[in-house]
């Protein structure tokens, strides 16, 4: 099994906040930069040679170290989280204003919730994006798969509330069509270039979905499934496509490379048929997972829809909110007893 769960962080701005188009990059640094003064115990400039490096959440919830296991080829470990952005879309939050994120945590970040969430309010009111505009976390909830919430962190307690989050539905489901309704870019690569949508072809989604679940088992659940990997690729290679794709672009600056960087992906729906009953697993909890590049900013997101599974002719595995437009109104909090101002640096002992 994969422990996985997805979170909604809510935050009202302080001073005007403005977000590119694609917000996970400025998102991820935020918290990165947040995540290590909090953790970081030894203060080195680097992670490397850092006699605590097995021990930090640091490392092991922003940036797994490589894990020198060179006789599966795994060399490096996926990222424990996503960071699911609310929409496509420059914009500008006004002070007073909210605005949200969903964050999917799996493995040992979801062990590191608190203190996940204290980066995040710091994160918040340290300033982000351009000109780094200041918020308040709202609140924060638990996203459950019949659409609804739970809050899991209240201004009267302070604290983390107790929870247990449910396990999404990743067993296989007799299927032969389905819809992948893809919401962010879609990043997949051929020697190292993204494919573009003309060449790219069901069996490429299909495996990269396979081999993303996969690698999260092996590194943080219960170990790897036991998929006949030959198999399944012969199976990819027969399954037929409709397409109805473009490409989306944008850009990110590295602060590490200290270069602009032009990225890109697919967007669109994508219908295809064939056997897909072994795949469904893989494909279910890559609502979660995401697949391609990049997922740790949120790309490579998609939705199953038309899942043939029932006597109705389908059910619809994608979560409410999904639109591919930018949306234009942000629902506050359902709780308006959770606010910012009694949450106070104690989750679990940070």
């Amino acid at each position: 099994m994969l422990p996985i769960a997805r979170y909604r962080y809510r935050f009202v701005a302080r001073t005007p906040v403005q977000f590119p188009d694609w917000s996970g990059s400025a998102l991820r640094g935020a918290f990165g930069h947040a995540l290590r003064r909090l953790a970081c115990m030894t203060r080195a400039k680097q992670c490397t040679g850092c006699p605590l490096l097995e021990t930090c959440p640091y490392p092991a919830v922003f940036a797994p170290p490589p894990t020198g296991d060179t006789l599966h080829r795994l060399t490096q470990a996926p990222a424990p989280y996503v960071i699911e952005p609310e929409s496509w879309g420059a914009r500008r939050i006004e002070p007073g204003e909210f605005w949200y994120f969903d964050l999917v945590l799996l493995g040992r970040a979801l062990r590191e919730l608190p203190l996940v969430t204290y980066a995040w309010r710091q994160a918040a009111r340290y300033g982000l994006g351009p000109g780094d505009g200041q918020s308040d976390l709202e609140c924060v909830e638990l996203l459950l798969p019949d659409g609804s919430s739970q809050p899991v962190l209240t201004a009267a307690e302070g604290r983390i509330l107790e929870h247990q989050p449910p396990i999404p539905d990743h067993s296989p489901t007799e299927c032969r069509r389905l819809t992948v309704r893809l919401t962010s870019p879609l990043r997949l690569q051929d020697n190292g270039r993204a494919v573009p949508p003309d060449r790219l072809t069901p069996d490429r989604l299909l495996m990269a979905a396979v081999r993303r679940a996969s690698l999260n088992r092996r590194c943080h659940g219960d170990g790897a499934p036991d998929w006949d990997f030959a198999e399944l690729a012969h199976l990819a290679r027969n399954v037929k496509g409709t397409k109805a794709l473009t490409w989306r672009d944008w850009t990110r600056r590295s602060a590490r490379q200290q270069q602009v960087m032009t990225l890109g992906g697919v967007i669109g729906l994508w219908q295809i048929e064939g056997e897909l009953t072994p795949f469904t697993p893989a494909l279910k909890i890559g609502q979660w997972l995401h697949i391609g590049k990049e997922t740790v900013f949120g790309l490579g997101r998609y939705h199953l829809t038309d899942i043939c599974a029932d006597s109705a002719g389908g059910r619809d595995y994608s979560r409410q909110g999904t639109d591919l437009e930018p949306k234009t109104h942000v629902p506050q909090c359902s709780n308006p007893a959770l606010i910012s101002k009694g949450l106070r640096p104690v989750f679990g002992g940070y």
